[in-house]
């Protein structure tokens, strides 16, 4: 499996849905981003990584287009 791994900042509402089900916004700040399959993507955040989100990659591409997530490299 071919995982690719980018440092991103998070600038803007970002949503997921929890395990509760509630939507809650990824805070503001460094993640880092992950494609694991063509359909999804992890973005981790957290003093240790240990938060994390599986989000379909059409909506890491419309926060991306709205400036809510910026790759940084």
């Amino acid at each position: 499996m071919d995982i690719k791994t980018h440092c991103a900042r998070i600038t803007g509402p970002v949503s997921y849905q929890a395990e509760t089900g509630l939507l809650l916004d990824i805070p503001i700040g460094p993640c880092l981003v992950e494609r694991h399959t063509a359909s999804s993507i992890e973005v981790i955040w957290g003093a240790n990584g240990q938060c994390f989100a599986a989000l379909p990659v059409e909506a890491i591409e419309a926060a991306h287009e709205r400036g809510h997530l910026v790759l940084l490299d």
